[in-house]
């Protein structure tokens, strides 16, 4: 008997505010940048690659490759996503953690 693998696909588990907010919220806490650059580029996925190109005025290929595996897009870029995204960063001391 074989096993059939389906591709997984985060973007599709990132249906609601509060799922991409838990997420990235981790991926920033786990302090991996370039698993960052791929969770943005999953959110974008999810909300829509090409409203996010019209958003920020990136092509939406451009896109893909700046949050692909091993890419290492400008700071400018990322935070032009997020912005388009509704995403704000917030920085707080470690005393003020929960």
């Amino acid at each position: 008997m074989t096993t059939t693998l389906l591709p997984f696909d985060m973007a599709q588990l990132l249906n609601s505010d509060e799922a991409i907010s838990e997420y990235l919220t981790q991926v920033l806490a786990d302090g991996d940048t370039d698993e960052l650059i791929r969770a943005v580029g999953y959110v974008a996925k999810a909300r829509g690659m090409g409203q996010i190109a019209n958003a920020t005025g990136l092509g939406r290929a451009s896109l893909y490759k700046a949050f692909a595996a091993g890419a290492k897009p400008r700071f400018e870029t990322v935070i032009k996503v997020m912005h388009s995204l509704g995403i704000d960063l917030q920085a707080t001391t470690q005393g003020n953690r929960p």
